[in-house]
């Protein structure tokens, strides 16, 4: 797919008129519209495509979406159609009313297309630089996404979601093929940490509490990983795929005693050797 660039994209008349009537104490988008303006130019995604081919929708747009979504907590589909029925999606994307938007599946080509090509960095670059001109970021220095906090702050986030989401697969699956097996060997509180989807909003927001809550997660998959391993458990429990893959990703991430109960769990901070 070609990249078909236009300069800049500006909110669209009657898209300006329609949602300052909805809106008309204010919006955030609204004014994240009106104070920042447009934060990429598809120009910028240049080398992220071919010189032909079938022309490519908005990169700047696509990015916002991308943006959107993860502050949202949506699905591809759902930020499809926030998209293609949401009147602030529409001012923030500067588009028309009548926009009848994309396929869920450009969403996952586009991230694809960003990861493979190790956009991620380039995007935080821009987000930092299009912040601090508008007075958003109060630097106490030069403001570097290569900083250890940074870095270190991506990882623990990275570490989390990882963990939780295996455990969610683990619970689901065993709900699916072995559920009266389960439900004698679940606690009571793995139903309300491990039901929902791990996002970030949804985590911990200090430091300590969220080294707390890996530990946590880290016992819960334990307590697991040791029934499957008892031995009044059938022997077939241990080759279920997302079982495997606990275990695998606890080796990973987690160091804990033989010896005992769940307790005495700890993050693993360098990875095993191969």
């Amino acid at each position: 797919m070609s990249l078909q660039a236009r300069p800049a994209y500006a909110v669209p008349e009657e898209t300006v008129r329609v949602a300052r009537a909805i809106f008309p104490h204010g919006h955030l988008y609204l004014q994240l519209s009106d104070t920042l303006g447009s934060l990429f130019q598809d120009q910028e995604f240049a080398a992220l495509f071919p010189a032909d081919g079938q022309p490519a929708l908005s990169p700047a747009r696509l990015m916002v979406v991308l943006i959107l979504q993860f502050a949202e907590g949506l699905s591809d589909r759902q930020a499809a159609d926030a998209v293609r029925a949401r009147l602030d999606w529409k001012y923030l994307l500067s588009l028309e009313l009548t926009d009848p938007g994309f396929d869920a599946s450009v969403l996952s080509e586009f991230r694809t297309r960003l990861i493979a090509n190790e956009w991620e960095p380039k995007v935080l670059d821009k987000l930092l630089t299009v912040f601090r001109e508008r007075g958003l970021l109060k630097a106490r220095g030069q403001q570097r996404t290569d900083s250890t906090v940074v870095w270190g702050a991506v990882r623990d986030l990275n570490h989390l979601e990882l963990v939780g989401e295996t455990m969610r697969h683990a619970l689901n699956s065993l709900a699916v093929v072995a559920p009266a097996w389960l439900r004698a060997h679940s606690q009571p509180d793995w139903i309300e940490r491990h039901g929902a989807r791990i996002q970030n909003y949804r985590l911990p927001t200090g430091q300590v509490q969220r080294e707390t809550y890996a530990e946590v997660v880290g016992a819960d998959g334990l307590a697991m990983l040791q029934a499957v391993d008892g031995a009044s458990a059938p022997g077939w429990l241990r080759q279920v795929p997302a079982v495997q893959i606990l275990r695998r990703v606890w080796i990973q991430n987690y160091t804990w005693r033989d010896n005992g109960p769940c307790v005495g769990v700890r993050r693993r901070r360098c990875p095993p050797p191969l």
